[in-house]
């Protein structure tokens, strides 16, 4: 936060645009990353992080009937991160932020409010350099504990970017006693499966960050919290802002609306999950000895949530860890074995077509009821929005209509 009081007068006196003052949030999350530490990528790292890339890229083949999403691999360092990632966050933060300043407006007394004039703007422009500075704090102990770009299951990086931090994974390595190459190779299996199911897939990108939104709109703002911590301010002891959080200021609304917005959220990140800790799972099972150790962490990790992510939770009111991951990897096996993998994957065509929450009872049950694909044929596979995926890497095949390769149940390529 030193550096969110170096540059406090300078924000007041120049507003920046939008409810986040997003270059504060860069920077006081870089200031945290130099103090803490952010390892350079060496060229090893990067030669083994695109290697772990394209041979899991070849051992997805099989188990999945979505061809590689991969169309870039890299290696990042935790700064990267944030950076490569900084849009979608501001897509996802931005409207919360936004009721925010606004309720700090709502402070002032309506008969003030005239009197204060130009003065105004400058409670607007705290408010989004506060968020910032919160925010930011939040985002470099998030890049801190992440291993890839998909890690938290959102698209937040480049679509057809693969990326992975080699300075994260080795210390989660170092935390399982797991050798290093296992553990990136596990992490990249997990990273490309997200690529396939998020490049391959055209409405599922827009529909996960739109259940994001939907759910974000139904946040409201706990105007006596941010009383409270506005009041804890004294402008002339700068170390009262260092020590200032916002937490608890955003909780959700106890509406039916509110409460179907974030089941449709749960049940989305749940499925992706649970797919890609299936297809991983059985892509690496004769080949990683410790799969079955990394599958149990893995799960464990995401069904908790690290420190950072329930940092963040804390100060955007949004959880992003899945529930009932187990049960929705349970409903994809199941599908497996009675589909097939190109049977399984045909749901992924619209996103009515995949299980509802009511569906993770009894996984067999929903399995084994009939689909006949064929009286879809005049179905809108484009899903709630535009099919087109200009995304898609020229020449792949179209995932809306899968046709059964031979044998293992793949498009044809």
């Amino acid at each position: 936060m030193q550096q969110f009081m170096a540059q406090l007068q300078q924000l007041l006196a120049a507003p920046g645009s939008g409810p986040v003052n997003w270059d504060l949030a860069r920077q006081v999350a870089a200031s945290q990353l130099s103090s803490a530490g952010d390892p350079a990528v060496t060229p090893y790292e990067r030669n083994a992080v695109e290697e772990s890339l394209r041979l899991a890229d070849l051992w997805l083949d099989p188990t999945s009937a979505h061809p590689s999403g991969i169309r870039t691999s890299v290696a990042w360092n935790r700064n990267e991160w944030i950076y490569k990632t900084l849009d979608v966050w501001k897509k996802l933060c931005d409207p919360v932020a936004g009721r925010m300043v606004a309720a700090m407006g709502d402070l002032v007394p309506p008969e003030a409010r005239a009197q204060l004039g130009p003065m105004q703007s400058m409670i607007s422009t705290l408010g989004g350099a506060l968020f910032g500075g919160q925010l930011g704090q939040a985002l470099g102990s998030l890049a801190a504990e992440v291993l890839s770009a998909g890690d938290i299951g959102l698209p937040l990086g480049p679509a057809g970017t693969a990326a992975l931090l080699p300075a994260n994974i080795r210390a989660y390595g170092d935390g399982l006693e797991l050798p290093e190459d296992e553990v990136r190779l596990y992490v990249a299996l997990r990273e490309a499966a997200h690529q396939r199911l998020f490049q391959h897939v055209p409405w599922l990108r827009g529909h996960v960050l739109t259940s994001v939104e939907m759910y974000a709109t139904g946040i409201t703002v706990n105007r006596e919290a941010i009383e409270e911590a506005m009041g804890r301010i004294d402008p002339t002891n700068p170390e009262s802002m260092q020590e200032l959080a916002l937490e608890g200021i955003f909780t959700p609304e106890d509406t039916p609306a509110q409460k179907a917005s974030l089941s449709r959220l749960e049940t989305t990140l749940a499925l992706v999950e649970g797919w890609v800790c299936h297809v991983v799972d059985t892509a690496a099972a004769e080949r990683l000895p410790n799969v079955n150790r990394l599958g149990e962490a893995f799960r464990r990790r995401r069904a908790a949530g690290g420190p950072a992510e329930q940092t963040f939770a804390a100060l955007v009111g949004l959880e992003l860890r899945p529930r009932r991951l187990r049960e929705a990897a349970a409903l994809w096996a199941a599908l497996t074995e009675h589909r097939g993998i190109a049977g399984r994957d045909a749901l992924w065509g619209h996103p009515d077509l995949l299980p509802a929450e009511a569906d993770f009872a009894d996984p067999d049950a929903f399995a084994r009821s009939q689909l006949d694909l064929g009286d879809l044929d005049d179905f809108d596979f484009g899903g709630p929005e535009d099919a087109s995926d200009p995304d898609r890497p020229e020449g792949s095949s179209d995932p809306r209509r899968p046709e059964e390769g031979p044998g293992s149940g793949r498009p044809e390529e």
